[in-house]
């Protein structure tokens, strides 16, 4: 009796991981419209229940993908925060998109959601604003530091390079568009920088 009372809460673990890993793919493959809960809770494997019990909304399921993305470092802007790489090749890291084998290039997700969630009143539809402008905030702060006098400017159109480039990525299915967009960028750089010679 006691191996019978156990069974239920081993089956429960990991069931807030296990949804959102199947979101993710079934986000990433199907796009977040198309996707159902149902399918989310059959490819976790959890119960409707254990589902609605973590996320009482798709919103919250889609929004806390969308957070689960940032924290991992997997977005295009984790580059901007990385200490181990010299501010001008953080930047420049925006333009390289993530390559995965025998998988479609993905645009960017934020992008993504705010498509899928056109009301911009949408608690998904701000959720990606504000990484949109996040991700200008980080710029602005890297181009800060090398010494650039119109610091914002610049960040946004590094911006608009950058989400046009991994736009262009994953309609064309090129993993490496981004070096186009990256070449934009070092001349963009080179005229708004301070020469360090």
């Amino acid at each position: 009796m006691s191996t019978t009372a156990t069974a239920p809460q081993r089956r429960g673990r990991g069931g807030r991981e296990r949804i959102l890993a199947a979101a993710a793919h079934l986000f990433a493959t199907q796009g977040i419209n198309a996707t159902g809960m149902e399918q989310v809770a059959e490819r976790a494997p959890v119960s409707k229940r254990t589902l609605y019990a973590h996320f009482r909304t798709k919103n919250d399921l889609v929004i806390a993908h969308l957070q689960g993305l940032v924290q991992s470092g997997a977005t295009l802007e984790s580059a901007l925060t990385r200490e181990d790489i010299p501010p001008r090749e953080r930047i420049l890291k925006l333009f390289d998109q993530p390559v995965t084998e025998a998988a479609p290039v993905r645009g960017c997700p934020f992008i993504d959601a705010a498509a899928e969630f056109p009301d911009p009143g949408s608690a998904v539809h701000s959720y990606a604003r504000e990484q949109k402008l996040r991700m200008v905030r980080l710029i602005a702060a890297l181009l800060t530091e090398l010494g650039c006098r119109e610091p914002v400017v610049l960040a946004e159109q590094l911006a608009t390079l950058a989400d046009g480039a991994a736009g262009r990525a994953m309609v064309l299915d090129e993993a490496d568009y981004g070096r186009h967009a990256r070449a934009a960028a070092e001349i963009l750089l080179e005229r708004a920088l301070p020469d360090v010679n």
